[in-house]
Formats: C-alpha cells, sequence, structure tokens
C-alpha cells in the first residue's frame, strides 16, 4: 500500500493541492531521469489532467479568473509570463547588406547566370522582331509575301526616299573656324553640347512627366540637376537659345534624339536656324589638333570641379592659365561662379561643369565678350592621360 502525501493526510484534495503549489509558484517535483512525467504517467500515456492545465492557462492569458497569489516566504516569485503576441513573435536575424550589387548578381557559369542570358536573349529577340519584322510585316498585303529581304534591305532600299531631309551637322574643322575668327575679331561665341542630362532636364514636366524623367536621369544630381527643377530647365531653355553653336547627339536613342526634336517643338525652336555640331565635338577638336591651336596665345580661364587638376595638366603643355575657378555645386552655383569670373581677365574660357556648363558658357560669352567651350568629360581625360595633345609651341 503506498504511503500517504503529507497534504493528504492533512485531509487536503487534490485540487486544493494543485492550487496551493501553484500559489507557490512551484512545480510538483519530478524524479531523477524521468522526462515524460511521473509515477504512473511516466509510460508516456496522455494525462487527464493536461487538457484542464491548458484551459487554464488559456483562461489566465484572457484574464478570466486569472489568480493573482501571493509567493510564498521561502520561494522567489515566477516570472512574469509574455503576454499571447509576445509569445508569437520571434527575434528578427538580421540578413547581411549586400557590398554591391555585383555580389547579388549570379555568377558566371552558374545555372542562374545562364537563365538570365537566355531571358535577356529572348527578349532581345522578341524585342528586335517587334521593332522592325513586325512592323514591316504590317505593311505586307494579306495573301502576299515579301521573300529573301530583311527589314534592314528595305530601309537602306527606301532611306534614298528621304534622303533629301537630311541636315549637315558642322565638323571639328567648322567649329575651330568659327572659334578662331571669334577669337580674332573680339567676338563672343558660346559653344555648348547637349547630352542626355540635358535633354531630361529640358523634357522634364515639358514633355515627359517629372516621374518618368526621374526614373531615366538617376544620374542628374550627378551632373548638377535634382529634379524637378523649373528654374533650372527655363534657365538651360534659355541658354540654348542664345548659344552660337550647339552640340547635338546623333543618337537615335529615347533619351537622346527622342527627346530633341519634342522638346525643341515644345519650346518652339526651330532647329534650321541654329548652328548644330555633333555633342562630341569636344573630344573631336583634340582629336583632330584643333583643341591645342585654340589655346595657343590665348589666356585661359578653367571652370569646373577639376579646374585646377586640369590647370596643371594644359601648364606643361605650354597653355596660358589666367584663373581656374573650381568646384561649381551645379545650375544653383552659376550665379557664384559668374561673380568670381569677372576678377579675371580671359580670352578663353573652358567650362567642365556638368549641366551648369551649358548656362556658364553663354552667358560668359555674352556677358563678357570672349569665346567659350563645354570642355565636358575631355577635361577628365586629359588628367589622366587617356587624352593626349601637343605641345601648344608646336602646333
Amino acid at each position: 500500500m503506498r504511503m500517504a502525501h503529507r497534504a493528504q493526510k492533512a485531509g487536503l484534495s487534490r485540487k486544493t493541492r494543485t492550487a496551493a503549489r501553484r500559489a507557490a509558484g512551484a512545480k510538483r517535483p519530478r524524479p531523477a531521469g524521468r522526462r515524460g512525467g511521473y509515477g504512473r504517467y511516466a509510460s508516456g500515456k496522455r494525462r487527464r489532467t493536461a487538457g484542464r492545465g491548458n484551459a487554464a492557462a488559456r483562461r489566465t492569458a484572457a484574464g478570466q479568473g486569472a489568480y493573482a497569489p501571493q509567493p510564498a516566504k521561502a520561494t522567489a516569485p515566477p516570472p512574469p509570463s509574455p503576454s499571447p503576441k509576445a509569445a508569437a513573435s520571434f527575434p528578427a536575424v538580421p540578413f547581411p547588406a549586400a557590398e554591391s550589387a555585383a555580389e547579388l548578381s549570379p555568377a558566371p557559369g552558374s545555372a542562374e547566370f545562364a537563365t538570365r542570358e537566355e531571358a535577356y536573349a529572348a527578349g532581345y529577340r522578341e524585342g528586335l522582331f517587334a521593332g522592325g519584322e513586325a512592323k514591316l510585316e504590317r505593311l505586307i498585303p494579306r495573301h502576299m509575301m515579301l521573300p529573301e529581304l530583311t527589314v534592314d534591305d528595305v530601309i537602306a532600299a527606301g532611306f534614298h526616299a528621304v534622303a533629301g531631309a537630311l541636315s549637315p551637322l558642322l565638323r571639328a574643322a567648322d567649329v575651330f573656324a568659327a572659334a578662331e575668327r571669334a577669337l580674332s575679331e573680339g567676338r563672343p561665341l558660346s559653344i555648348v553640347r547637349l547630352g542626355d542630362g540635358e535633354m531630361l532636364t529640358l523634357a522634364h514636366d515639358t514633355v515627359l512627366p517629372v516621374e518618368e524623367a526621374m526614373r531615366w536621369g538617376a544620374f542628374l544630381p550627378y551632373a548638377g540637376v535634382q529634379l524637378p527643377d523649373p528654374a533650372a530647365r527655363e534657365a538651360l531653355v534659355a541658354a540654348v537659345r542664345a548659344a552660337g553653336i550647339i552640340g547635338i547627339p546623333q543618337s537615335r536613342h529615347p533619351s537622346y534624339q527622342g527627346l530633341l526634336f519634342p522638346v525643341f517643338r515644345h519650346y518652339g525652336i526651330d532647329y534650321r536656324t541654329l548652328q548644330l555640331t555633333t555633342s562630341t565635338i569636344n573630344y573631336e577638336l583634340n582629336e583632330e589638333g584643333y583643341f591645342a591651336r585654340l589655346l595657343k596665345g590665348r589666356r585661359v580661364l578653367l571652370i569646373g570641379d577639376k579646374a585646377f587638376a586640369l590647370a596643371r595638366v594644359l601648364r606643361l603643355w605650354g597653355a596660358d592659365i589666367a584663373g581656374s575657378i573650381a568646384p561649381v555645386n551645379g545650375v544653383g552655383d552659376v550665379p557664384r561662379v559668374m561673380e568670381l569670373a569677372r576678377g579675371i581677365p580671359f580670352d578663353l574660357a573652358l567650362a567642365a561643369a556638368g549641366i551648369a556648363a551649358v548656362i556658364l558658357c553663354e552667358r560668359l560669352a555674352r556677358e563678357h565678350g570672349k569665346v567659350t567651350l563645354d570642355l565636358g568629360h575631355l577635361a577628365n581625360k586629359l588628367i589622366s592621360g587617356e587624352a593626349v595633345m601637343p605641345p601648344i609651341q608646336e602646333v
């Protein structure tokens, strides 16, 4: 016969004993080595009291029939139970941030890389068809075919019909001749260039929604404009209207000529009245030897973030650097730069200042009566040695 429990000897029921243990914050001790229970419940069979215990816990969590016992003197109070919401939450595991976009790209040769390459090739093939052969297909009458001729053949054959609409652009020799005459005669001449940054600045909120221009022009803050900027747009269009020679992109890409002529139409600018050259005229002038000839015997003002580094390089080649202004903090910095330029006597100004260079070149030419050239990234290439020029005294 089992020995009676002390509480049983005292005449207490199981329910009363359980309540007393809860009040004391104590658990019924289990014999050593037992994990599944104790006594006759150690065999792994489900205890009938488990359901009642879980129900009591649910009532306690819901605030119904909750106990508020005082802990026994000899027992430390139990830790507070977490709320149901907290109990259901898990600590966030930080995901390691990639050092660069390259880390997120699949490795060449991997299955994922091959899948992406295949998807790109399939998209390119479909896009090429939609933009070429599919357009030609729509022109072919029903129950007819055009064998052994590609869309390129048709374009080449038809191009002769529109060749009369071709409009010439000034070559490097023409631009040099115009600049040389202006320098010799003391007349103002601004040579500016329009790239995708200038195109998007002119197009935003005119021929393109601002949001779309911002998506296309994520690089614009580097070029000196933070869209939307209607003041920069209007200052830029005023400079384009007044510039002497304007370099335009020859690419028919949507960001280049795809925006150029809609922008001109929007502002009522007739391209046939403008002196136009290529937007890469800065490189062409140097490659054909005209840039060094422009510098010879002229006091040169340099403007842009790289002005001082460029000054050191050009002096090595024999240029007479009258002054340097750096930095140029975007289009909004134009008034300050113009004020600094007033104190520097010069014959030729070279600006490498992003979108602000267009505005600066036009204003410097007009207000000072000088020749100005939007030098662009030719400045960086001259500094790095990627572009070279002959010694100025030898040209």
